[in-house]
């Protein structure tokens, strides 16, 4: 097991230009980390080769491996024009991580609608040959390289377990698997330990994130809260400092065997060095605990 942290985890600071992506590495070393997820936001390396190259070469200097890349993308076009337009966009970003070395690539397969009839079970059943002959492109594409390529139970339409287990098993490529993130499947109302337990065998990376979770029926005001589908609230928290049961969490997965990349993503209001460094050392001490 390797703990690291997401670059989303400081995107305020990226965003602010007060943190470079180049610093990151260090940071993580300093800070006991052993791995750093990319997921471009406040920065661009599909559109600047050379800070590509320089971050190779500052998490190497480091010690830090790249472990994922992490993008949205959506199969679900109006036309095939289009369709194929999105594929061919998200195999430069496989590009951009064999360039890197970065084993693993996570993308989306749909948009991030909350709208009933874009998120209904029957609408899931209408795209899925989209979000399957998609995945199939990219998966087989990314196999010349190497890399095995993943969805994320993200985005609503494709975020309850069941769902993601169905285009990974529909897919049915040895290289295309889950970013599995424990706390996301609370966007659907699923309970996540339900949820890990349904996919960890697929897991190709594991999120580890914490939220503040409050029921429809008690708004909780003024804060950067939003709602899942049923219309709970849900509000990002330190890591092992909200009202998921993280050690319960983290079991689940040692248990399972699960030996691969652990990511921290923490997207609450504290400062982000320091919810990010306490996440980190919440999940190790609950790793060697479990």
């Amino acid at each position: 097991m390797k703990v690291g942290l997401s670059s989303y985890s400081v995107v305020r600071l990226l965003e602010e230009g007060t943190l470079s992506i180049l610093d990151l590495p260090q940071w993580i070393k300093e800070h006991g980390g052993e791995h750093l997820e990319l997921a471009p936001l406040g920065y661009s390396l599909l559109d600047d080769p050379q800070l590509a190259d320089q971050l190779r070469i500052r998490a190497d200097e480091a010690g830090i491996e790249l472990s994922n890349y992490c993008i949205s993308a959506n199969f679900v076009q109006s036309t095939r024009a289009a369709f194929e337009e999105e594929v061919e966009r998200v195999k430069k970003h496989v590009d951009l991580a064999a360039r890197l070395r970065i084993p693993y690539v996570r993308h989306d397969v749909t948009g991030f609608s909350k709208e009933p009839g874009e998120i209904s079970i029957g609408y899931f059943e209408r795209v899925l040959p989209e979000l399957v002959e998609g995945s199939r492109c990219i998966a087989d594409y990314a196999a010349t390289f190497g890399i095995t390529t993943s969805i994320e139970n993200h985005g609503f339409c494709v975020q309850a377990s069941d769902r993601v287990r169905r285009v990974v098993e529909e897919v049915d490529r040895a290289n295309f698997r889950t970013t599995l993130d424990v706390g996301n499947f609370l966007c659907v109302d699923e309970q996540p330990w339900v949820g890990v337990m349904n996919n960890i065998s697929l897991a190709s990376v594991v999120h580890f994130k914490d939220f503040y979770i409050r029921p429809y029926d008690q708004p909780p005001g003024e804060g950067p809260w939003f709602q899942s589908t049923h219309g709970n609230y849900l509000r990002g928290a330190i890591l092992g400092q909200g009202d998921l049961n993280i050690p319960r969490l983290v079991k689940i997965v040692k248990d399972a065997g699960y030996d691969g990349y652990v990511t921290v993503e923490f997207e609450g209001i504290e400062d982000s060095f320091t919810g990010s460094r306490i996440g980190m050392d919440n999940l190790k001490r609950m790793w060697n605990e479990a």
